[in-house]
């Protein structure tokens, strides 16, 4: 069983894509400058620590702009 559950987590972002891709990178963070935003963590992995920080909602997505165009693309 995962911890915390899917149904939870989509709740916060409505895309698995999303989802994943906010999950890895900020997990790629932990692992560089180790700045955790909770006081506690269930999982001894990254990407857990991520999720969790998801679902107690100190990481969200943030929205983009209509119309702008990042240097990215």
């Amino acid at each position: 069983m995962l911890n915390p559950s899917i149904d939870s987590l989509m709740k916060k972002i409505d895309s698995k894509y999303s989802l994943v891709s906010i999950a890895a990178k900020r997990a790629r963070s932990l692992q560089e400058d180790g700045n955790f935003m909770l006081d506690k963590y269930v999982s001894e992995k990254y990407v857990g620590k991520a999720l969790e920080e998801i679902e107690a909602g100190s990481l969200s997505m943030k929205e983009r702009e209509a119309g702008a165009v990042y240097s990215d693309e």
